[in-house]
């Protein structure tokens, strides 16, 4: 099936007088990136919970990616690969900027067997990212919200980008949601004004206080849906009231591996925090609409990874797939995106072609007419032309995380080739092999029954990572199974319930959330 229609650039030859018209304007470019929302969390990717009419629109107004990827479960390294093309095995973020490693790991008292390896904290400014690539061609840059790959010297504006509302070191929206927040690079204005939507008001005077002489790349990137998670009094009670209609189910949490994992999207605070995301999105489109420039401008909208079910917040389920942000399985890896581009893309259409955040760099430069500059080794490859044939390219897509999850995620990397996922687990050795086509919730391993499968991948797996210098963690020498088992038994015979029972008191009649759950009544 054809996905992308090529059209034919207006031409006057009925005229008698020759001419020669301007050249149409470059295509603009808005990038626009969530925080933690996972794959199931729209709409349009099979949430009747959550309501999102403005990226549900985007999404039939152009195309959806329904076998999308993230090149990390975490945002840091997901984050560096969508700037620079890479795998993080390559650029060498590999967590997120701020988690321990080594030894200081032992400070965070979960008695695991190894010690993650150190990984770097800035992305380096000898990348030459996205942003730089369009500024070379001749673009306006424009960045706001979450930044979180890097902190002084490596911010925004030393990657290319000219303009920055709110993006520096932390991966968090310090202070919450409402204003008065704590960003030294976004300034309070308005008390109890929201966060999502001060972003995105900045977008849309960006685009519309500029002279148009030139493209723009502007790059909106949500700290919304990451916790802590708020919403408003009027949004919470909306939702309250929608999963008591529901039908409320006896159990919202199961046990993983580690952790105990959200089976069930009906938490209120979360659902008004995705709405009022969606919000922001539409504000930011009808600027487009009213600058006279949505027909030729590429908007892009996507998650960093999947939902957060284990850990931080218990936000959401990533539910049919397995596990959510921090997890090794296809609800940490697979993220919605969604492409609208009217002058090329077909309004409806879907591609189940796979494609990874690294992919994003060369083919948004390639969709709006540039050559990815040859500056770097990439990873990410130019999927216009696959995906425009509806053909998926015979190559491997990679992940390396050798650190534990806050969410209960295993150090481990994977190799993903057609319809084979295997994860090599570095805390075991062990491996999973699983044939996602018949087995898309990853609950049965076919390591034994397809032997040659599983060596041929480990093999290419390790090659690749070896020859990109990836680390690996080691043992802990200290390493106490007594007090590992004491972990455990806490996560299943205390935390469970608990967790249980907060969720029933949060959905039941009369609740009232803390008061830091909301700052506005707007």
């Amino acid at each position: 099936m054809s996905t992308f229609r090529l059209l034919p650039l207006p031409c006057l030859l009925l005229l008698l007088t020759a001419c020669a018209p301007e050249p149409d304007l470059p295509p603009n470019v808005l990038f626009i990136i969530a925080d933690d929302l996972g794959y199931h969390d729209l709409g349009v990717t099979g949430s009747d919970y959550y309501e999102t009419p403005h990226l549900d629109a985007l999404a039939k107004g152009g195309m959806q990616f329904t076998n999308a990827y993230t090149a990390s479960r975490v945002c840091s390294p997901a984050r560096a690969s969508i700037m620079t093309g890479q795998f993080t095995a390559r650029h060498g973020i590999t967590d997120w900027i701020g988690a321990k490693t080594g030894e200081d790991w032992r400070k965070v008292g979960r008695h695991n067997q190894l010690l993650p390896p150190d990984y770097h904290h800035n992305m380096d400014t000898s990348h030459y990212t996205m942003a730089e690539a369009f500024a070379a061609a001749g673009y306006e840059t424009f960045f706001a919200g979450k930044w979180h790959i890097g902190g002084e010297q490596s911010r925004p504006e030393d990657h290319g980008f000219a303009i920055n509302k709110g993006g520096y070191s932390s991966g968090s929206p310090r202070g919450g949601y409402f204003s008065p927040w704590d960003n030294p690079v976004l300034p309070n204005e308005e008390a109890g004004e929201n966060l999502s939507m001060r972003l995105s008001r900045e977008t849309a005077d960006f685009i519309n206080q500029r002279d148009g002489s030139a493209p723009f790349f502007a790059m909106l990137s949500f700290y919304a849906v990451h916790g802590p998670i708020q919403t408003t009094e009027e949004k919470w009670a909306k939702y309250q009231a929608k999963a008591v209609e529901h039908g409320l189910a006896e159990h919202g949490f199961g046990m993983e591996r580690r952790l105990p994992i959200r089976l069930q999207q009906d938490n209120p605070v979360y659902a008004g925090l995705v709405e009022q995301m969606d919000d922001a999105v539409g504000l930011v489109m009808a600027a487009l609409e009213e600058a006279g420039i949505a027909d030729n401008t590429i908007v892009v909208f996507t998650s960093d990874h999947g939902g957060v079910a284990s850990g931080d917040a218990y936000a959401t389920s990533n539910a049919p797939l397995r596990g959510g942000k921090g997890y090794q399985w296809e609800g940490g890896l697979r993220v919605p995106l969604l492409l609208r581009f009217p002058t090329r893309v077909d309004p409806g259409q879907k591609s189940s072609v796979p494609i990874s955040g690294a992919d994003l760099y060369p083919s948004l430069l390639s969709l709006a007419g540039q050559s990815p500059a040859d500056r770097q080794p990439m990873d990410g490859m130019d999927m216009v032309q696959a995906v425009e044939r509806g053909i998926s390219p015979r190559r491997s897509l990679y992940w390396h995380y050798p650190h534990y999850g806050n969410q209960g995620g295993d150090p481990s990397s994977i190799i993903l080739r057609d319809n084979y996922k295997l994860i090599h687990y570095h805390e075991t050795g062990k491996d999973e092999l699983y044939d996602l086509y018949k087995d898309p919730r990853e609950r049965l391993s076919v390591t034994e029954q397809q032997p040659k499968v599983s060596q041929e991948l480990k093999t290419e797996l390790m090659e690749y990572l070896n020859s990109v210098g990836a680390r690996f963690p080691d043992r802990d020498p200290l390493y106490d199974p007594v007090k590992a088992a004491g972990v455990a038994a806490f996560r299943r015979d205390t935390l469970l319930p608990r967790l249980e029972r907060q969720r029933k008191e949060m959905l039941s009649e009369g609740y009232e959330p803390n008061e830091d759950w909301w700052g506005s009544r707007q």
